[in-house]
């Protein structure tokens, strides 16, 4: 308790916030990488606090606080809510809080049906946001790229090769991985606009805010995994193992607010590479996490499946149409 005290209050200085106005340190759950905490000041104001871990874990895991000031600052540029930055100091990230709880089932049919709307309403204007070039802005892989197959192609190498260090279970080698994934990455020169991509929306990632009696969206959190890319990628962690052309109400809000979700051959073997690449991350990240038993059989019987699936669709499509 002692050190995240002293830590809150080396945050706020830096900040130019007085530490003594620091009234209290509280854990907050939810987050599976960074601690995180909320300080609440004498004056009844509140904020989070995120610090990175000092362990290694996965090759795009580096400086990820920078892509989260980097989804705050793009947030705020749409108009959606989202954390605002109070300052970034080296491992360190105060935010604001948002007001609400993390989406479960609580809500009704006729809250859900609402709030998928507006979600799809603030997730295009999200996408109205436009980077400087392609990639994770922390420097994982270096300076963003000029183009998305190369940004992305270097995003899907990295992941194989974390899958290969640490011995992770997978539904095919990573081998068979990366040659099915190659057949498709002509699609990816499609994408030729850079654009802001959460690419962590599942549902723990978005409040739900019952303050005014009504239930609205709060806040979308939680953006370290944010990169510059094709919006479309946003579409797996949305409809999390599921399929994002049956969500009717997130669609009309999205396309209503001028996104574009045209599922034609070429949007669908992106998908198909998106899933790939998140299915992945979930199931290697369990190896470095030591995430445990009942964690590890569900990603075994729920995330492999999908895998293998995404997989199978890239390896029975018709890609002829992508060769000149």
């Amino acid at each position: 308790m002692r050190d995240s005290w002293e830590r809150a209050r080396s945050v706020l200085e830096a900040a130019g916030v007085p530490p003594d106005r620091l009234a209290g340190v509280r854990p907050l759950s939810g987050g599976t990488y960074n601690t995180v905490e909320e300080l609440r000041l004498t004056d009844g104001s509140r904020y989070v606090m995120k610090v990175a871990p000092t362990a290694v874990g996965l090759r795009y895991e580096s400086r990820l606080l920078v892509g989260e000031a980097e989804f705050c600052r793009g947030a705020a540029e749409a108009e959606v809510p989202a954390p605002r930055v109070v300052t970034l100091d080296g491992p360190r990230l105060l935010l604001t809080l948002c007001p609400g709880d993390p989406w479960d089932g609580s809500l009704t049919a006729a809250e859900q049906t609402r709030l998928r709307t507006e979600l799809g309403r603030q997730v295009a204007r999200l996408h109205e946001v436009t980077g400087p070039g392609f990639g994770y802005p922390t420097g994982a892989f270096g300076p963003l790229a000029p183009d998305w197959r190369t940004a992305f192609t270097a995003m899907f190498d990295a992941i194989l090769a974390d899958a290969r260090h640490y011995g992770a279970r997978l539904p095919r080698p990573a081998d068979e991985v990366a040659a099915v994934a190659r057949a498709a990455y002509d699609a990816l020169d499609e994408v030729t606009v850079p654009r802001l991509v959460h690419f962590d929306l599942w549902p723990g990632n978005i409040l739900v805010d019952r303050a005014d009696g009504d239930a609205r969206i709060g806040g979308l959190i939680d953006g370290e995994r944010m990169f510059w890319g094709d919006p479309l990628a946003d579409f797996v962690s949305l409809a999390l193992l599921g399929d994002i052309r049956k969500d009717e109400a997130f669609l009309e809000g999205y396309r209503g607010a001028g996104g574009r979700a045209v599922f034609d051959a070429s949007a669908r073997l992106r998908l198909a590479l998106y899933r790939t690449y998140l299915y992945l991350i979930m199931l290697t990240e369990t190896v470095p996490r030591a995430t445990g038993a009942d964690h590890d059989r569900w990603v075994q019987e729920a995330v492999a499946p999908e895998l293998v699936v995404a997989l199978d669709e890239i390896a029975d499509a018709d890609v002829s149409w992508l060769t000149p």
